[in-house]
Formats: structure tokens, C-alpha cells, sequence
């Protein structure tokens, strides 16, 4: 395809031209099994997949699915990999990644700002299997390279940008310490999406989106992706098999339709978080604004440096208590509070009480969580419809 517009790919790429039954759109192919005319056919088939040749069917559907396989395609070419691998979640994805790869005995490096079900995943699951984990400030690349284990660490694990304060990994800075010291990179980059930043073309092995998030964009759907060499996605591929952490067919389906828009909802969500951000900033009933797009955030000139959009996530410190940042968040009209993001419904939440309810205050200012903090989802609504609604719930508290 000669057209590279991040549109364009979102629409085209990956796709092929003719599919089954002259379908516009891809096919859901609704079958947990797949059949062979005669023994000739099962033979090839099996020589094929046994000599690594490659093949364009399946023998079961714990192996592959024909819906599933065409949005892998479309995803592993909007992020710039060779493959990908969809699963039933993001924490599938992750977790099935790290399963399949680190041995007893190993050690991973992961940031403190990383999404935090995945560093409960490497506090509690991975220890109790061996492999241990260091966690390390966001941004201190000192410590990262000082907490690396010559000949044990296996991976350095970050977010870019992260949950909740959008904290920009500096990924040329931290590839250079990966292939100095030998160590595979893992970037979830769900926050920016593959329109605003692709990890793979600063050198990172291994790229993690939970689809449910942005690339679905319609909070309709369960699924995460894996993107990267071909060679590493057809061992995870062989390894999820086996987990069995698959994708459904039909939500494939959904997730493909969903991407089709994914370049004209980013553009929206851009334009809108950079707006609502610099609003907010001026405001005094707010203390501070947590945008990578704004010159105030910490890691301003890394997200200009390697990203083309800020993305569709602003996070803010409102001026007061618990209680009345929560009155600020009830007294919006458009917004719904409720977990997840990038999705069209503009969704916001405080983390306090969304993620870490069962933690005291102490705990959760150890952990970074203020009660005053917000997180605000931007959908795909007028930018000056959710600015004014803004503006009246402040002028309540």
C-alpha cells in the first residue's frame, strides 16, 4: 500500500484486498474447529506447520482463527512489527508474554509508575515461580541501569506514557541501556496508541496495548495485543496455545471495526485533552495539571521528541479534600465515572476510590495517590461542550 496517512492504515493496512464471499468487511469466522477434504490435505497442511513454511488455515481454534489472524495483521502494521498476537485481555497479553519467556532463576526491571495489575502480577505471581522483580522510579535511569543483574535480568517492563500521571519514557535512552547491558524492552503503550507513538521504531522489542482501550474505542470489548519480530510472536504464538488466553472471533471482529476510526477519534482526543490541560492549569481551584503536552510536565521534551500527539488521558490535582473532589466529579454532566478510557464516552474517576479504595490515605500517597486526584478519559465529544461542563462543576465546589 503506497498511502502511509496513519487514517489510511488504520482503514487499509494489513487488509486484504478480496476476502471470502466478496465481503467489504472481514468475515467472522464462528468455528472451534476446521475441517480437511482428505488425508492428502491434512498432511501438507501438517508438513507445512511443522517446517515453519507457513500457513493460511488452521487445524483448531485454540491455534488461530481466520477473523483474528486479518486484525493481527492490520495491528502488527499500524505499530510497525512483523506480527501480532491478540489475547483475550491486556492482562492476558501481559502476563502470557512473561509465562512464556522468563525461566526460573530470572529477573525483570519494571518502572513504579507501570500499570498496577501488572506489577502485582510480577510482586506476587512471578515470585512464587522464582523470578524476582525490582521496581524502579519513573524517569531515574540511574536506578534502572543500577538495579539491572548482569547474566538475570531478562527485561526492562515500563508504560509510556503511564497510568495516572502520563510520565514519558525516554525509549532511546532506555533501549541504549537495554542492548548495553543485553536485556529484552517491553513498552505498554496503550496511552498513546499507534498513532501517536510506535516504541518499535526507537529499537524496543516487545509492544503491549490492551485493545479494550483506544484501539476497540467503544468500551464494548475485552482484548490485548503483543506486536513485535516475527520470529518472538511465533514462539508466543506456539506459548498462547497453550495458555490459552485466545481472542473471540466476534469481538476480533468489533476490534477491527474500532480501529477502522482509530486515527480520526486520536485526532479528537488530542485536540481535546491538549485544550481541556491548558484550561486547567489556569484554573484556581485546581493545583495541578498532569499533560504530557503541557511545557509544566516533567517529560514535556521527551513526548515532543518521540511523540505526534499527547493523547486522550489528562490527569489533575483538584484544590481541596477527597469529598470535594468528588463533589467537583458529581456535579459534571457529560462524563460518566467509571474505570477504563479511549473510548467515544468521555469517562472519568478518582483514583482513591476507583483503584485503591481499600488503601488508607498513608498507603495511597506511598503508592503516589492523592485523594484529590482525577483522571479524566477525553472522548470524542465537542471540545468546547466539556470545557463549559468543567467550568460549571468547578463553579460548584
Amino acid at each position: 500500500m503506497l498511502a502511509s496517512g496513519d487514517s489510511t492504515r488504520a482503514v487499509h493496512a494489513g487488509t486484504r484486498r478480496r476476502k471470502a464471499f466478496n465481503s467489504l468487511t472481514t468475515p467472522v469466522i464462528q468455528s472451534a474447529t476446521y475441517t480437511f477434504v482428505n488425508t492428502a490435505e491434512l498432511i501438507a497442511f501438517m508438513d507445512s506447520k511443522t517446517w515453519g513454511n507457513g500457513s493460511d488455515r488452521e487445524e483448531y481454534g485454540r491455534y488461530g482463527n481466520p477473523t483474528v489472524a486479518a486484525v493481527e495483521k492490520k495491528l502488527a502494521a499500524l505499530e510497525g512489527g512483523d506480527d501480532a498476537l491478540i489475547y483475550a485481555s491486556g492482562m492476558s497479553a501481559v502476563t502470557s508474554l512473561l509465562l512464556s519467556i522468563l525461566p526460573t532463576g530470572a529477573h525483570v526491571v519494571m518502572t513504579d509508575d507501570c500499570y498496577r495489575r501488572t506489577r502485582q502480577f510480577s510482586l506476587t505471581f512471578l515470585k512464587r515461580l522464582g523470578i524476582e522483580s525490582t521496581i524502579v522510579p519513573m524517569g531515574d535511569y540511574d536506578a534502572l541501569e543500577a538495579a539491572i543483574i548482569r547474566k538475570k535480568t531478562r527485561f526492562i517492563i515500563s508504560e509510556s506514557p503511564t497510568n495516572p500521571y502520563l510520565r514519558v519514557a525516554d525509549l532511546e535512552r532506555l533501549v541504549d541501556i537495554a542492548k548495553r547491558n543485553r536485556v529484552r524492552t517491553l513498552i505498554d503503550s496503550t496511552f498513546a496508541t499507534p498513532i501517536n507513538q510506535r516504541p518499535l521504531e526507537w529499537g524496543i522489542d516487545f509492544v503491549i496495548h490492551s485493545a479494550t482501550k483506544y484501539l476497540s474505542g467503544h468500551n464494548d470489548l475485552l482484548a490485548g495485543v503483543v506486536i513485535g519480530r516475527g520470529d518472538r510472536i511465533q514462539a508466543l504464538r506456539q506459548a498462547r496455545g497453550v495458555l490459552g488466553g485466545i481472542a473471540d472471533p466476534q469481538n476480533a471482529f468489533l476490534l477491527e471495526r474500532g480501529i477502522k476510526t482509530l486515527g480520526i477519534r486520536v485526532a479528537q482526543q488530542n485536540q481535546s485533552a491538549l485544550a481541556i490541560a491548558q484550561y486547567l492549569e489556569t484554573h484556581p481551584k485546581i493545583e495541578r495539571v498532569w499533560y504530557p503536552g503541557l511545557e509544566s510536565h516533567p517529560d514535556h521534551n521527551v513526548a515532543i521528541e518521540q511523540m505526534s500527539g499527547f493523547g486522550g488521558v489528562v490527569s489533575f490535582e483538584v484544590r481541596g479534600s477527597l469529598e470535594r473532589t468528588s463533589q467537583f466529579i458529581d456535579a459534571l454532566r457529560i462524563p460518566y465515572i467509571a474505570p477504563s478510557l479511549g473510548g467515544v464516552e468521555s469517562l472519568i474517576e478518582q483514583p482513591a476510590l476507583m483503584s485503591f479504595y481499600e488503601k488508607t490515605p498513608e498507603e495511597r500517597l506511598e503508592l503516589g495517590i492523592k485523594d484529590n486526584l482525577v483522571r479524566f478519559a477525553i472522548g470524542i465529544e465537542d471540545t468546547d461542550d466539556l470545557i463549559a461542563d468543567i467550568a460549571q462543576a468547578l463553579e460548584q465546589i
